[in-house]
């Protein structure tokens, strides 16, 4: 199924009546300026989202004021809500049952991960939609992964939400997404709202391995062995074989005024690990970021604005300048090929398999191009069977084999800043196949790096008029054609671990996640999931500051996840941040850390629980007019 384009017309028209709308409530911003909240430093601030940031205003008319931020929990995973049977982070099978957990006396699985997540007025309602991305730990505290697979069915949870007259947000009424369309939704990181207003969520196809899931049910076939044991066994019910060529698809879901949904799969953009996809003002041009070791960086060109169902797939080619401050590079394209949903879905609905899209040999043989995707650990050599098949459903693989570098590191979010034309990257850790020496294959050595384990934030600037490697035009004005990284978005290793169990620098960013470009407010939010930093910040960061403005704090261990900046709904402003695997970290000897993690046990419940919830006493605006730094 693809959305009509009645469909695409309406939900185009709807948004465009929405904006409107508000824009006219909207004060006019001149500046805006962040002040840095304290860093955690009692049992109590690293047992919680934690800020004493403030934000400054300049209005147009001269006049400036100053207010605190906070956080507002909106609910946690545990929660039921309204009508809802079931608590919001509650998995369930193709036939929308819950999932029950193996050690939780008869209780639903309920993931403790809330992840990518977006606010939207509908039809003159306000829905809260949320992926639960996994599955850590089961109702016992034991590994969800032992006991029924690395790869579990995810949930997109649809919240309405009230608006009070202050402007804070209750949750009313809630329901799951369907997914039993499309094959499920697995492993489901980032999201972003699209500019024609659904919910394009991802799917981190980290484990689903179409070779080694082929081999591995040559010899079981039941499909109880492999990687996608619990697709197979807890989605489906052992009903059917999970696909892995579901896996890795961008799923797209509309919602309806009603509060009923429904949703499609995105074949033709490609098929990866995708931890978001940044979709370019056009409404058609869409940048790919995968997540993981030896990944490319993908570009699809939409046939039509607002409809991702056909287009052109592309993958970056680096040509690296210099290695000073994580690299300065030119970027350009090698296209993959042209295809739509339709005639993808049909091939994996047919049970294509991939030794039906590749021959593979264990060595270097003559006509079989060697490649180092997903893994920093052996080379593959592979010759092409099926083009079209090879270009979207192994899309990885494909970009190794044509020359792309196929050497990014855990390439997390993506955001764009409309007025400079500038795409920014999230690399979460400098290392691997983007150090040097470690090449992608017959792609070569492109990126040659020094490890920075802190990571940092690249901006892509973009340009219209490009080429592709072989002289055809690229029908787009939002091609990313360099990377480098900017004053103030390197991360900073630290030699040895402080007292609080800190290995990268307090005042920088370390192992960023999640961003999110605000137009209106001049500024990039950067969300980390840092093993670095004991407690993950949330910061600010202006086009030539020195250095990012810390707002806030996660709990000790906690990945901050779900960043979106809501600018204006009805009259108030919010970001959207979440956390997950709450408690997780070493307290060591530290006496501060040992009674925190006694607080997060209490009050997370052993890192059970995790809070949904936004930034709150940001102003509410429009970036109608062009921002000073």
């Amino acid at each position: 199924m693809n959305f009509s384009s009645k469909t695409r017309s309406a939900l185009l028209g709807a948004a465009a009546f929405s904006a409107y709308a508000v824009s006219a409530q909207a004060q006019m911003i001149e500046k805006v300026e962040w002040i840095g909240s304290d860093a955690p430093a009692t049992a109590e601030q690293y047992a919680d989202m934690f800020t004493t940031a403030k934000v400054r205003v300049t209005w147009a008319d001269g006049t400036t004021t100053e207010a605190p931020l906070g956080y507002q929990g909106l609910m946690t995973n545990q929660d039921r809500v309204g009508s809802n049977a079931s608590s919001a982070g509650t998995i369930y099978d193709d036939h929308m049952r819950p999932i029950m957990d193996p050690t939780g006396n008869g209780q639903p699985l309920v993931f403790e991960t809330p992840d990518g997540t977006m606010i939207a007025n509908i039809g003159g309602k306000i829905f809260h939609l949320a992926n639960f991305e996994y599955d850590a730990v089961l109702a016992d505290g034991s590994s969800a992964d032992d006991a029924l697979g690395p790869i579990l069915p995810s949930s997109v949870v649809l919240t309405e939400l009230a608006q009070s007259p202050e402007g804070r947000l209750t949750p009313v009424s809630q329901s799951p997404v369907d997914f039993s369309s499309v094959g499920g939704l697995a492993v489901a990181c980032n999201a972003t709202m699209t500019p024609w207003g659904t919910f394009l969520t991802s799917e981190e196809n980290y484990d689903g391995d179409a070779r080694k899931i082929e081999a591995d049910r040559l010899i079981d076939p039941s499909g109880k062995s492999d990687v996608l044991r619990g697709m197979t066994m807890y989605y489906h019910g052992g009903r059917q074989l999970a696909s892995p060529y579901q896996r890795g698809v961008l799923p797209e879901v509309l919602v309806n005024g009603d509060g009923t949904t429904s949703v499609v799969k995105h074949y033709a953009v490609g098929r990866g690990t995708y931890e978001m996809a940044q979709i370019m003002p056009d409404q058609r041009t869409v940048i790919g970021a995968h997540d993981g070791t030896n990944k490319p960086l993908t570009m699809f060109v939409a046939d039509r604005a607002g409809d991702l169902s056909s287009g052109t797939l592309y993958a970056a080619k680096l040509d690296q300048k210099s290695a000073e401050n994580g690299g300065n590079f030119a970027i350009s394209w090698i296209r993959l090929g042209h295809a739509g949903n339709d005639e993808l879905r049909a091939l994996v609905e047919g049970g294509i398999k991939f030794s039906d899209i590749f021959d593979a040999a264990d060595a270097a043989t003559d006509g079989f191009t060697e490649i180092t995707v997903d893994t920093d650990k052996a080379s593959e050599f592979l010759k092409t069977k099926n083009e079209t098949a090879a270009a979207f459903l192994e899309t990885m693989r494909y970009a190794g084999m044509k020359g792309a570098a196929t050497e990014f590191r855990k390439a997390e979010g993506m955001a764009f800043d409309p007025e400079t034309g500038t795409a920014y990257l999230a690399v979460s850790e400098i290392g691997k196949g983007m150090e040097e020496g470690k090449a992608s294959g017959t792609g070569g050595d492109q990126i040659r790096l020094a490890g920075v384990k802190a990571g940092a934030v690249y901006a892509l600037p973009t340009g219209s008029g490009q080429i592709d490697i072989d002289g055809a035009a690229i029908d787009s004005a939002f091609v990313p054609v360099a990377m480098h990284v900017p004053a103030g978005l390197m991360g900073r290793d630290l030699a040895e671990a402080d007292g609080f169990g800190n290995k990268a620098a307090l005042d920088a960013i370390a192992n960023p996640d999640n961003i999110y470009w605000s137009a209106a407010y001049n500024t990039l939010f950067i969300g980390e999931d840092s093993g670095l930093h004991t407690a993950n910040f949330l910061w600010a960061w202006q086009p030539g500051m020195e250095a990012p403005v810390r707002l806030l704090s996660a709990p000790a261990g906690a990945e901050l996840t779900g960043l979106r900046v809501h600018e204006n709904i009805g009259g108030f402003a919010y970001v959207t941040t979440n956390a997950q695997h709450v408690g997780e970290f070493d307290a060591g000897e530290n006496p501060v850390l040992k009674e925190a993690a006694e607080l997060i046990a209490a009050k997370w419940d052993k890192g059970q629980k995790a809070p949904l919830g936004y930034v709150s006493g940001l102003p509410a605006a429009t970036a109608a007019k062009p921002l000073s730094n």
